[in-house]
């Protein structure tokens, strides 16, 4: 059956340093959506212009969309906040930005996302605290800051609520959306994250989210050891994929959904792993 929802991959999943490798295993699967984290072995952020160029030209000969930048932009430390809280890990994906870099990398993500024709540039929201409440106010000052800025280029900051960051559930989401109802700040919805996270993503966590704010899904799934996520194939563990892909098509989601597959696959063959998550997430779109 052909996916009723498009479906897309954050194309390190399948290969960190080839992106041809990545694209052709992706079309396979019937992806024709892209996002972009770590190209040719580096950070999207730090590709040279000639190798942004080589990207784009592979990504248009193969006919995919790009349909974020999967950037690391609030992935940092907020100063005078309290302790970061050491029970997450911190992924990076090659990238090493400090408070002090953040307007820079924005700009530069602005530049990047209409070279590539992408709408959305993905955004979190500083290292979870042990006290997150406390860090709410200039989560939301930063994330005005970053929309009033994308309005001027007609970009969308998307949101991510991710576990090692202080908006890490639908509720906290939620909050922070509510809280700034700007028509640039949108969600990017990761069910596992917030699973992760302690949440229930589906059906209680995204019954708290508002619908219309949610621009980008992105498809992963665990199970928990304790406070330790344990990835799996997409569909096989915690997270209710039926259930919240059928949600949101019945809600009127018409965007992608973009593997992240954090499962290190099958033997430690992480591109194998990437390509069962992807034949299950073409299923799951299907319905």
């Amino acid at each position: 059956m052909e996916p009723k929802l498009r479906i897309a991959a954050i194309t390190d999943e399948f290969s960190p340093t080839d992106l041809g490798v990545a694209l052709d295993a992706m079309a396979a699967i019937g992806m024709t959506g892209a996002e972009l984290r770590v190209v040719f072995g580096k950070n999207i952020m730090d590709l040279t212009e000639e190798e942004l160029t080589q990207a784009k030209a592979m990504l248009d000969a193969k006919g995919f969309t790009v349909i974020a930048i999967a950037s690391p932009i609030l992935k940092c430390t907020l100063p005078n906040a309290p302790d970061v809280d050491t029970r997450f890990q911190q992924d990076m994906f090659n990238a090493k930005y400090t408070i002090d870099d953040q307007a820079a990398l924005a700009q530069h993500a602005f530049k990047i996302a209409k070279f590539l024709g992408a709408k959305v540039i993905r955004v979190f929201s500083y290292w979870r605290t042990v006290e997150p409440e406390k860090c709410f106010d200039a989560v939301i000052a930063a994330l005005k800051e970053l929309a009033d800025r994308a309005a001027e280029h007609d970009l969308i900051i998307g949101l991510e609520n991710e576990h090692a960051c202080n908006i890490a559930t639908a509720a906290e989401a939620a909050q922070a959306l509510n809280a700034l109802p700007h028509p640039n700040l949108m969600l990017v919805w990761d069910p596992a994250n917030a699973l992760v996270s302690g949440e229930t993503p589906f059906p209680g966590g995204y019954g708290l989210l508002p619908k219309d704010r949610v621009i980008h899904v992105h498809a992963k799934d665990c199970h928990m050891d304790g406070h330790k996520p344990v990835w799996g194939p997409v569909g096989t563990r915690d997270v209710d994929w039926k259930g919240q892909v059928a949600g949101l098509w019945n809600d009127g989601y018409r965007g992608w959904l973009s593997l992240e597959t954090h499962w290190a696959g099958p033997g430690g063959d992480k591109f194998a792993g990437s390509t069962i998550c992807g034949w299950n997430l073409r299923g799951l779109a299907a319905m």
